[in-house]
């Protein structure tokens, strides 16, 4: 058996092994000479060989992830040279005979158009040049043909071919996933927008209307407002960053009280208790302030005298646990459940939903919100951060 005839065998074994073993979830590591046949041999060198391939795949069809990844889809199929195109232009050349980049986007026109394999001869004048035959495979993302895989060689081959239509494939499935993790970062901003939405206009028309009530009685106070009014609002509209930290998360809460307590005074009452270990802890963005919003909102309402608010942030070993609680209006539990279940409306309880909806996002279902609550018991929401997770930095 040829070399080129083991790699095309270990192509198609590949497959058979399904994308998770391709990544290299092992029990523990393989070295080569715990393979012995030849076969055995090939098929680890290409599993290692894809695993290597697929990360730079994962950012999507670019001239950078094409180049990163040209020369191992080549190694893949032992082809003398391939080519990675988008729908206007050639991505990468890879192997011999460049001079033919020239040429490919007109020969995968057709391809672009109906999504359908295709072979042709190279019609190359150059004697010296090895590449006589080439096979194009569309790369498609949700029934889009997004460019085209084109290996080359010096002869017709249907074995070629075939490989050569399972690694587009299995290219297009990293492509899949790259178009996952983008649709996921586009509903955590489209998230924080609106988030970024509920900031009330009322809240802002109030805050200032309290900044300019002490213009003239206490200019200095009026000062030290409007700079925390600025400092909130320049941090709930930043434009950098999934997460932040815990000190900056309740360092922007604390303006926004400050801005709440110049307009209600006496009426509100808050305790903040936070241990100084868990401020580094990393969160989403925007996370507690919509929480605090909520307290605020149901602990004033109604209230004829004063509404006390309390916020701990503290140590629980592996975590920290942040608790947000009030002793206003409260709520049915029934009503809470519609809220979380997104069957609240478009204007009631979304801060609350899309905390909930964040949390489980980024750390798993355990860690969605904990809210205890019942008609004129208040409401106390605890939530837990692990003090480290993989993916999740503050910035």
């Amino acid at each position: 058996m040829t070399g080129a005839g083991i790699t095309v065998i270990a192509v198609l074994t590949l497959l058979l092994f399904g994308t998770g073993f391709l990544l290299g979830r092992t029990a523990r590591p393989v070295r080569t000479s715990d393979v012995g046949t030849p076969v055995e041999h090939a098929t680890f060198e290409t599993l290692h060989t894809a695993s290597l391939a697929a990360p730079p795949l994962r950012a999507g069809l670019t001239e950078e992830s094409a180049r990163r990844s040209a020369r191992r889809l080549r190694s893949l199929l032992g082809t003398d040279a391939l080519c990675l195109t988008d729908r206007d232009r050639v991505l990468v050349w890879d192997g011999e005979g460049d001079h033919h980049g020239k040429d490919v986007m007109h020969q995968v026109h057709g391809l672009l158009a109906s999504g359908r394999d295709t072979a042709f001869h190279s019609d190359c004048g150059d004697l010296d040049c090895p590449l006589r035959w080439a096979v194009a495979v569309p790369l498609t993302v949700d029934h889009r043909v997004l460019g085209t895989l084109v290996a080359y060689a010096p002869r017709e081959s249907a074995v070629l071919a075939r490989a050569a239509g399972e690694v587009a494939r299995w290219v297009c499935v990293q492509l899949e996933l790259a178009e996952l993790d983008r649709s996921r970062t586009q509903l955590i901003e489209a998230e924080i927008k609106a988030l970024r939405a509920q900031i009330s206009p009322h809240f802002i028309f109030n805050s200032l209307a309290a900044i300019a009530s002490f213009v003239r009685t206490d200019p200095e106070q009026a000062r030290e407002l409007l700079l925390e009014f600025a400092d909130f609002t320049r941090y709930s509209f930043r434009r950098h960053g999934e997460f932040t930290t815990l000190a900056d998360e309740l360092h922007s809460i604390d303006q926004y009280l400050a801005l709440v307590r110049a307009r209600f005074g006496d009426r509100l009452s808050v305790t903040l208790q936070v241990a100084p270990e868990v401020l580094p802890v990393a969160l989403p963005f925007l996370c507690l302030q919509p929480l605090v919003e909520n307290a605020v909102k149901h602990g004033l309402e109604g209230a004829v005298t004063r509404s006390r608010i309390t916020i701990s942030a503290l140590d629980a070993g592996a975590e920290a646990e942040v608790v947000i609680e009030d002793d206003g209006i409260g709520m049915e539990p029934d009503r809470l459940r519609q809220i979380l279940r997104g069957e609240g409306g478009t204007s009631t309880g979304i801060g609350l939903l899309n905390v909930d909806e964040r949390l489980r996002q980024v750390y798993g279902d355990t860690y969605g919100l904990v809210i205890e609550t019942g008609v004129g018991a208040g409401m106390k929401i605890t939530l837990r951060l692990p003090k480290y997770r993989a993916g999740v930095h503050g910035s």
